[in-house]
């Protein structure tokens, strides 16, 4: 057992800030290195830079990342990548895109990156790969990158449409970049070893680790808070208890960044369990500028007069 000056210490560190973003600068995504595979709906690669900022502040590093809604995990792969904990956990509880994960992070990544190069992607061989009956994770796997690929806006919830005119007139080739995810695939692939996947329910694994001081939790969950519905068109799994997780993050022992829209709602709900919020900037897909609400247990490493 460890002692409680020992714990307290741990803990102590994992609350120390380092100040220098500007957090009234919307992010350039260029300047971020993309390392999903996935196109994903409500993507984070513009909160890279703040990810880093936030977890390079510590004084030990933290011996665990936990991200409790994957999805296209680009959050999770640059804390691998980058080497800001020891180790990071992904947590998805749509089956679809679980397999991709678990694919790469545990089958034959090589077979899987192999034919997203060869494949030739014409309408009748599209519809040959979604006709097929094979059930495999790896069969699973590669229709869900395809889907991926070819459905609007990256949308794998029931009834998306495919892309039809896409950039610059090239239909479903507009985003069937098949050597950059051959790459993206075979990256991955090279560090799984400081990765895992957990195909489940996120409140149950951030309950299962609420009492480790050092795990570190990035939250993001569908958007379906105070009437804003878009995650029941986005997301497989939308529905979710947004007070429950609220309730749990208040137990986590370790840190925890979450990432919301905007509201009244969830202004309340992060005010009634003592949290912090900050509003940052971002772009969406169709380049507006939007904020983003960010909470925390502490968040003081944001200052915006640094």
């Amino acid at each position: 057992m460890m002692s409680n000056e020992i714990d307290k210490r741990i803990s102590d560190s994992f609350q120390m800030p380092l100040l220098g973003l500007e957090t009234e600068k919307v992010i350039n995504v260029a300047s971020v290195p993309q390392r999903s595979p996935f196109r994903y709906p409500g993507g984070k690669t513009w909160l890279v830079p703040y990810i880093r900022q936030w977890l390079s502040g510590y004084y030990k590093r933290p011996s665990e990342f936990i991200e409790p809604f994957a999805g296209g995990a680009i959050i999770g792969l640059t804390v691998a990548f980058d080497g800001l904990a020891d180790h990071v956990t992904l947590v998805e509880l749509d089956d679809s895109v679980a397999a991709v994960w678990k694919t790469i992070l545990e089958g034959d990544y090589q077979a899987l990156a192999d034919r997203i190069l060869e494949f030739d992607l014409t309408p009748e061989n599209i519809d040959a790969v979604f006709a097929a009956k094979g059930s495999s994770t790896d069969e699973k796997a590669f229709q869900t990158i395809l889907k991926n690929r070819i459905n609007r806006g990256g949308i794998l919830a029931p009834g998306a449409g495919r892309v039809k005119n896409g950039e610059n007139g090239k239909g479903i080739r507009s985003r069937w970049y098949p050597e950059t995810l051959y790459k993206r695939i075979m990256s991955i692939g090279k560090i799984r070893d400081r990765i895992a996947i957990i195909e489940g329910n996120g409140l149950e694994i951030l309950e299962s680790n609420a009492t480790k001081p050092d795990a570190v939790f990035f939250i993001d969950p569908p958007y379906t808070a105070a009437g804003k519905k878009a995650g029941t068109r986005l997301y497989k799994f939308f529905d979710l208890d947004h007070q429950r997780l609220f309730s749990i993050s208040e137990k986590l022992r370790g840190n925890f960044l979450m990432t919301y829209d905007d509201t009244q709602e969830v202004k309340d709900l992060a005010n009634k369990h003592g949290f912090k919020t900050a509003l940052v900037p971002m772009k969406n897909t169709h380049h507006n500028q939007l904020f983003e609400l960010l909470i925390s247990q502490d968040l003081g490493w944001l200052d915006r007069n640094s």
